[in-house]
Order: structure tokens, then sequence, then C-alpha cells
């Protein structure tokens, strides 16, 4: 384990953000945010206030923080990919502050005290805001069912698969269904019928060998693959009336089988989209090769908008990265050694603001998706809005400041993205977590304030 925490002090230091066009709740507001400690203490056209930093924001737009839902961050076990202080500098240089992390670690989180150290791991290392999901599959579901889970934002099985086959819930309706009655909190799955996918690889590597084309990946891990096990899945939590949440949903049939949301009534079947369903396409496979190699596999230009245009209709209710970063000597090599996944949380706003200047989405959906919807979702207490009394998770962006994204402006430790030479039209400026600034206008600020999530009502 590196040596690289550092004391977890708290100074407290009063700001004033003045002249800010804030978005938050469906509004977009010129305000001032008055922060005193670690919490927002006013927001209002005018705020005065002696003893504060000023920061003039005119100009400037001032969301939620955003709450990433699905990453991997790598620690323990696969650091020389990444690790938490790595990706959580990279995360809040993104503007996103707190973060919930998947069990494929080595070891893998499948128990409260891999749980525990992962929590210890992170305190006073940690740049944003964390939560260390409990990984649930056949060999410990027994024991996490009897277990009080009141205080767990969720449970899920994403990631267990790369340890074997066998460990996804959708494989496995008859387990699924038992989680899904059993469990108080949601359960996040990884929705694709591997004996399909199993067989799809089989048939290419019989054509092409080795050498099958990138490009072949949507076929191989196919719309039917992931359709079929987020169907089954919907209809056991219909069955049980468990509370299912799919994770990184790719193809627009998909997208169908959700329900819009409705103002009063409690989605208990949810899902999200990754930022990179939501940009890239299969035609970008000829360009772009390993480096968009994702599970699920993105997928047709149709597929791509119907995610948009789900999103705009409130069937599905969050956005993601699945940032998944390997060193690129794990990426290279043929279609079978190159590994599934790459990193998304330093860019992950940047494009949907691309999205926001192409008129996809607007300002006050994405603030929706990325930080109300995954603090209601998963019902983290006192994050996601700009709320007087709420935590100050703050991220200041530029809507008009372009710049371009090259490796010597990265942060992700396994220093590449899919994402050099993108032109981008907006920039995340300024970042705040828990009161304090974490990264100032191209530089990370002060030291890691990350604190653990909790949820809301927890003992």
């Amino acid at each position: 384990m590196p040596n690289r925490r550092v004391p977890y002090l708290r100074p407290m230091k009063n700001l004033l953000i003045k002249g800010a066009q804030v978005v938050n709740e469906g509004r977009i507001e010129l305000r001032d945010v008055l922060v005193e400690g670690a919490r927002i203490a006013q927001i209002a056209p005018q705020i005065t206030a002696q003893t504060a930093e000023e920061i003039d924001a005119r100009g400037l737009f001032l969301l939620p923080g955003l709450i990433d839902g699905q990453v991997h961050f790598r620690e323990p076990g696969l650091t020389h990919k990444g690790d938490i202080a790595s990706e959580s500098a990279a995360a809040v240089a993104g503007g996103i502050t707190s973060y919930l992390e998947m069990p494929n670690t080595r070891p893998q989180t499948l128990s409260r005290a891999r749980q525990a150290n992962k929590n210890q791991d992170a305190r006073g290392r940690s740049w944003a805001n964390y939560a260390f999901l409990l990984g649930v599959n056949g060999e410990n579901m027994e024991a996490v069912l009897a277990d009080d889970l009141s205080d767990q934002l969720a449970v899920t099985d994403d990631g267990l698969y790369f340890e074997g086959p066998g460990h996804l819930l959708a494989d496995h309706p008859d387990r699924l269904a038992k989680v899904l009655a059993h469990s108080s909190v949601p359960v996040a799955i990884h929705a694709e019928k591997e004996q399909l996918v199993g067989a799809n690889e089989a048939r290419y590597r019989a054509q092409y060998g080795p050498a099958v084309p990138f490009a072949c990946h949507p076929l191989i891990r196919s719309e039917a693959a992931c359709y079929e096990a987020t169907r089954e899945a919907i209809a056991r939590a219909e069955e049980e009336g468990g509370r299912l949440h799919i994770l990184h949903l790719s193809t627009a049939r998909e997208a169908r089988l959700f329900a819009p949301a409705r103002p009063g009534v409690e989605k208990r079947i949810t899902t999200e989209a990754s930022i990179h369903h939501l940009w890239f396409n299969d035609q970008d496979y000829q360009r772009l090769g390993a480096r968009i190699k994702w599970n699920p596999a993105i997928k047709t230009e149709a597929d791509r908008q119907g995610l948009l245009e789900a999103l705009r209709e409130d069937r599905i209710d969050l956005i993601t990265t699945d940032h998944a970063p390997h060193a690129w000597p794990e990426k290279e090599g043929n279609y079978f050694e190159s590994l599934s996944g790459a990193p998304m949380v330093q860019h992950a706003l940047v494009v949907l603001l691309e999205l926001y200047h192409q008129g996809a989405l607007t300002l006050e959906q994405i603030v929706k998706k990325t930080a109300h919807a995954p603090a209601a979702l998963y019902g983290i207490a006192e994050r996601g809005y700009l709320r007087e009394g709420y935590y100050a998770d703050l991220t200041l962006v530029d809507l008009d400041r372009p710049w371009t994204v090259e490796a010597a402006n990265l942060r992700y430790k396994c220093a590449w993205s899919p994402l050099e030479g993108q032109r981008f039209q907006s920039q995340v400026r300024h970042t705040v977590v828990n009161g304090e600034w974490v990264y100032r206008a191209g530089r990370l600020a002060g030291v890691p304030r990350g604190e653990a999530l909790t949820r809301e009502g927890a003992p």
C-alpha cells in the first residue's frame, strides 16, 4: 500500500462565489453562493460577507458537483492502472466531486471487512467523496442478504465476471430473484447474456482466428445479448418487487423497456447511460480500435441517438462514466488480448457540455442526470443539490473556453485517453469539495478532502 496519506485537517475558510449562473433543480439563475465551513450557508441574488474569500464567477456556470455512479479506480491490487489518489484527482479536474466504486479490485470487495479497508485507504487520499459498493455473487450471496444493508448505497455484481464466468446475476435468474426479493437497497447489475456473447465470440474466432477486427466487438457483445439480459432482469424485478438498477445501458432497444419518470412516483426499476455510449458509435472502431473497447460495447449511431432521446424522456435516469483505466500494454495486442475499459472521469463533463452545445441535452438535464438523480437514486445524504445546509460540492465551468485533450494535460495514471486530439468548447475551471478548493484554474489545490458518502437515514 503506497504511503501517500496526508494529515486529515479541515481549516475553516469561508468562500463567497459572486455572480455565477447557478444551474440547479430545473432552473438557471444569477446568484451568489456563500460557503461556511463544509456547507452552503446561503444562496441569494446578492450576498455580502466580510470574512469570506470572494470569487468573481461572472460569466461562469455553477453546478452541483457531479456524482459518478460507476467507476473502477483499481485499488487494491491493480494500482499499476490507477489508484484512489490518481483517479480521484482526475475526477475533480473534471468536475466530479463524488464517486461510487465497483467491487472488482483484487481482492474483490465481497465483504464488509474489505469495504472497510477501502474506506480507510481513501481517507486523506481521495480528492473526491467516495463509496465502495459491496459486491454480490453466488459465493457470498447468502451472507450479504443476511446482513443489515441499511447503511449501503447499493449492492452490485459489476466487474465480478472478469475473474471468471458465472458471476453475473443476469445469467442466474434464481439468484437475481433472491437478491431482489431480500435486498433493502438498489441491486445494480451488469446486463449481458454471457452465453450469447460466448457463442458470438466463438463464431468470429472461427472466421478470423485471433485477428478479429475491433469493429466486431458490438457484434460479439451484441444488442441481443444486452436486450435479453435486461428484459429478463426487469421481469424478475417486477415479479419480486425489487429495486433494480441496470448499469451502462448501450442500446436504444433496451431503453424502450424502461418507463419514463412520473412526478411523485418512485421508480423501482432504473437505468443509466455512460459517457462513451453517448459520444462514440460503431464507426469509431475503424479509427480508435482498442481505445474504445468497453463492455457493453459501443454500438450504432441509432443506438447513441436512442440513448440521448431516452435521457430526454426520463427513461434513462443517470449518466455515469464507467471509468476503467488500463495500462496501455494491456490494451495493445489482438482483440482477445486487449482488455475492455478506458478512462473517462476527467472528460465526462466536457463531453456532456459539448452535447449541450450541439443541442442534444440542456444544462438542466445534465445537472439532473449527473447530480440530482444519483443522489436521489442511491439515497445519498445532503449532496447532489445546491441547497442551503447541504455540503458544498461545487463545480464552476466556462462554456466558452476552447481547449484540446492532449497527453500533456491528462491526469490518469494510465496516461492515455480515447479522446486525445478532441477539441472541446467548454472547460472545468474550479472544483470545491466539502467547502474547500481542490481544483483551481487547471491545478490541484490544497490536499485531498473527500469524505465517505452516507445513506440518508442510515444508522
